[in-house]
Protein backbone atom coordinates (compact mmCIF):
# COMPACT_ATOMS: atom_id res chain seq x y z
CA UNK A 1 0.00 0.00 0.00
CA UNK A 2 1.43 3.53 -0.83
CA UNK A 3 2.43 5.55 2.30
CA UNK A 4 2.04 9.31 2.20
CA UNK A 5 5.77 9.73 2.45
CA UNK A 6 5.89 7.16 -0.94
CA UNK A 7 3.15 8.87 -2.44
CA UNK A 8 5.05 12.40 -2.22
CA UNK A 9 8.28 11.25 -3.24
CA UNK A 10 6.76 9.11 -6.63
CA UNK A 11 4.54 12.32 -7.16
CA UNK A 12 7.75 14.43 -7.30
CA UNK A 13 8.54 13.03 -10.63
CA UNK A 14 5.29 12.41 -12.17
CA UNK A 15 3.62 15.18 -14.79
CA UNK A 16 1.52 18.07 -13.31
CA UNK A 17 -1.70 17.23 -14.75
CA UNK A 18 -1.59 13.53 -12.79
CA UNK A 19 -0.50 15.18 -9.44
CA UNK A 20 -3.26 17.72 -10.14
CA UNK A 21 -5.41 14.96 -10.38
CA UNK A 22 -4.10 13.15 -7.08
CA UNK A 23 -4.73 16.11 -5.46
CA UNK A 24 -8.39 16.63 -5.89
CA UNK A 25 -9.30 13.38 -6.17
CA UNK A 26 -7.19 11.50 -3.42
CA UNK A 27 -8.82 8.36 -2.82
CA UNK A 28 -8.45 7.88 -6.52
CA UNK A 29 -5.02 8.39 -6.51
CA UNK A 30 -4.21 5.70 -3.68
CA UNK A 31 -6.45 3.07 -5.37
CA UNK A 32 -4.99 3.73 -8.86
CA UNK A 33 -1.75 3.31 -6.96
CA UNK A 34 -2.51 -0.02 -4.69
CA UNK A 35 -3.86 -1.13 -8.35
CA UNK A 36 -0.64 -0.39 -9.89
CA UNK A 37 1.46 -2.19 -6.95
CA UNK A 38 -0.79 -5.49 -7.24
CA UNK A 39 -0.40 -5.61 -10.76
CA UNK A 40 3.29 -5.42 -10.93
CA UNK A 41 3.64 -8.03 -7.47
CA UNK A 42 1.26 -10.53 -9.26
CA UNK A 43 4.13 -12.05 -11.25
CA UNK A 44 7.53 -12.80 -11.95
CA UNK A 45 8.59 -10.01 -14.32
CA UNK A 46 11.08 -8.24 -12.66
CA UNK A 47 10.87 -3.96 -13.03
CA UNK A 48 12.76 -3.62 -16.02
CA UNK A 49 11.26 -6.35 -18.33
CA UNK A 50 7.59 -4.99 -16.83
CA UNK A 51 8.88 -1.39 -18.11
CA UNK A 52 9.58 -2.99 -21.30
CA UNK A 53 6.42 -4.26 -22.23
CA UNK A 54 4.61 -1.09 -20.99
CA UNK A 55 6.80 0.87 -23.81
CA UNK A 56 5.47 -1.65 -26.39
CA UNK A 57 2.01 -1.13 -24.67
CA UNK A 58 2.00 2.43 -24.87
CA UNK A 59 3.59 2.40 -28.37
CA UNK A 60 0.70 0.07 -29.78
CA UNK A 61 -1.69 2.61 -28.10
CA UNK A 62 -0.52 5.67 -29.65
CA UNK A 63 0.30 7.53 -26.31
CA UNK A 64 3.44 9.17 -26.67
CA UNK A 65 3.10 10.61 -22.87
CA UNK A 66 3.17 6.63 -21.87
CA UNK A 67 5.66 6.29 -23.73
CA UNK A 68 7.65 8.86 -22.52
CA UNK A 69 7.08 7.80 -19.33
CA UNK A 70 7.80 4.20 -19.30
CA UNK A 71 10.59 5.29 -21.19
CA UNK A 72 12.08 6.95 -18.40
CA UNK A 73 10.90 4.65 -16.31
CA UNK A 74 12.87 1.56 -17.80
CA UNK A 75 16.16 3.48 -17.94
CA UNK A 76 15.58 3.70 -13.99
CA UNK A 77 15.19 0.07 -13.87
CA UNK A 78 18.25 -0.53 -15.34
CA UNK A 79 17.29 -0.97 -19.40
CA UNK A 80 19.87 0.03 -21.95
CA UNK A 81 18.73 2.51 -25.08
CA UNK A 82 19.10 -0.51 -27.27
CA UNK A 83 16.75 -3.07 -25.32
CA UNK A 84 14.10 -0.42 -25.12
CA UNK A 85 14.75 -0.04 -29.01
CA UNK A 86 14.28 -3.56 -29.13
CA UNK A 87 11.09 -3.08 -27.20
CA UNK A 88 9.98 -1.13 -29.70
CA UNK A 89 10.74 -2.85 -32.90
CA UNK A 90 9.11 -5.63 -31.29
CA UNK A 91 5.63 -3.95 -32.20
CA UNK A 92 6.55 -3.80 -36.03
CA UNK A 93 5.05 -6.82 -37.19
CA UNK A 94 1.92 -6.13 -34.98
CA UNK A 95 0.74 -2.33 -35.13
CA UNK A 96 3.10 -1.58 -38.76
CA UNK A 97 5.83 0.11 -40.22
CA UNK A 98 4.50 4.04 -39.08
CA UNK A 99 3.00 3.51 -35.91
CA UNK A 100 6.63 1.88 -34.99
CA UNK A 101 8.41 4.51 -36.23
CA UNK A 102 6.58 6.84 -34.51
CA UNK A 103 6.96 5.26 -31.16
CA UNK A 104 10.72 5.03 -31.70
CA UNK A 105 10.53 9.04 -32.69
CA UNK A 106 8.72 8.90 -28.65
CA UNK A 107 11.57 6.95 -27.34
CA UNK A 108 14.37 9.17 -28.75
CA UNK A 109 12.48 12.29 -27.82
CA UNK A 110 13.55 10.90 -23.87
CA UNK A 111 16.73 8.70 -24.63
CA UNK A 112 18.31 12.08 -26.76
CA UNK A 113 16.56 14.92 -25.31
CA UNK A 114 19.10 17.47 -24.07
CA UNK A 115 21.23 16.60 -20.67
CA UNK A 116 19.44 12.92 -21.04
CA UNK A 117 21.96 10.40 -19.08
CA UNK A 118 21.18 7.56 -21.90
CA UNK A 119 21.88 10.39 -24.89
CA UNK A 120 22.50 7.93 -27.78
CA UNK A 121 22.17 8.16 -31.45
CA UNK A 122 18.82 6.54 -31.99
CA UNK A 123 21.04 3.97 -34.75
CA UNK A 124 24.30 2.95 -34.71
CA UNK A 125 26.37 2.06 -37.81
CA UNK A 126 26.35 -0.94 -38.14
CA UNK A 127 27.24 -3.03 -41.42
Amino acid sequence: MFTPSSMLELMSKLPKRFTDFVDRYPDIGRAYGDLGRAVSDAGPLDAKTRQLVKVGIAIAAGLEGGTHSHVRKAVDAGATPDEIRHAALQCLTTIGFPAMMKGLSWIDDVLISPGSESATPPFDARS
